[in-house]
């Protein structure tokens, strides 16, 4: 049967008597994670044990129709089948898979109102306005003089790689722009924290790595960041399956 999901659902089912089961879903990302709809219509993924997958339960943002199933307890061996239709992350509604069959397309978000200026669909809007910019920004990253040229001076020990604070700070200001209102992760914050604001002292070479290879770290993950906002920035709505690389950007803005 291949990997899935398992959902629990709080939220009413249009028949009581199933609202205790625990559903089977291959719509999300088939990790064997586990996921409730919240009786407020939110869908919650939730932290793992083992130390792999999310270190808390976190709030899963959806604009899709999800199946669940389960065998039918009526124990004649067929499956009861649900479909959930989220719409901007809340549940619109709960049918019988055999109903929802014959409900009406899910709409694309913008027929829908828009969304609020925090959610994901503002964050691709940002994104497809401003792919020019984020294209020419990492192009300035990218190449000899922006990639392969600092680098090379950090392994050869050289003052120079201290100039690659100044694009981890241009790229972190501009990836900042795409949701003014959301803080990015704090790791993430807590890596450019530690490479950048450093000016360069002779003292530093008898402890070389020590003091620039933060400066590298923090350039390779911004620069990874604008990459992917650079590379998923012709999307128009979320996508199903979630690439790794979108993951991140969701991450990195809190939205996952």
């Amino acid at each position: 049967m291949g990997l899935f999901d398992t959902v629990h659902c709080e939220y009413p089912l249009p028949d009581a008597r199933h609202q205790d089961l625990e559903s089977q879903t291959k719509d999300l990302e088939r990790l064997l994670d586990e996921y409730t709809v919240t009786r407020d219509g939110r869908l919650l993924r939730h932290a793992r044990r083992g130390g792999r997958g999310p270190e808390r339960d976190v709030e899963w943002p959806i604009h899709a129709d999800l199946r669940i199933y389960d065998l039918d307890p009526s124990g004649d061996g067929g499956l009861l089948e649900y479909v959930v239709r989220f719409t901007h992350g809340r549940v619109e509604w709960i049918r019988p898979l055999a109903e929802a069959s014959n409900a009406p397309g899910l709409p694309p978000p913008e027929d829908l109102g828009g969304a609020a200026p925090d959610t994901e669909m503002s964050l691709l809007a940002n994104l497809r306005r401003e792919r020019r910019d984020l294209e020419k920004l990492l192009a300035a990253c990218d190449g000899h003089w922006g990639y392969e040229d600092p680098v090379y001076r950090f392994y050869h020990q050289s003052f120079k790689v201290y100039g690659l604070q100044g694009s981890t700070q241009a790229i972190v200001r501009t990836l900042q722009s795409l949701a003014p209102d959301r803080p990015l992760n704090p790791w993430f914050l807590e890596i450019v924290g530690s490479g950048t604001g450093k000016e360069f002292r002779p003292e530093d070479n008898a402890r070389w790595t020590e003091v620039t290879r933060p400066i590298v770290e923090a350039f390779f993950h911004a620069r990874f960041f604008l990459e992917m906002a650079v590379r998923y920035a012709d999307l128009d709505s979320p996508p199903r399956p979630l690439p790794s690389g979108y993951a991140a950007l969701l991450e990195l803005f809190g939205l996952r």
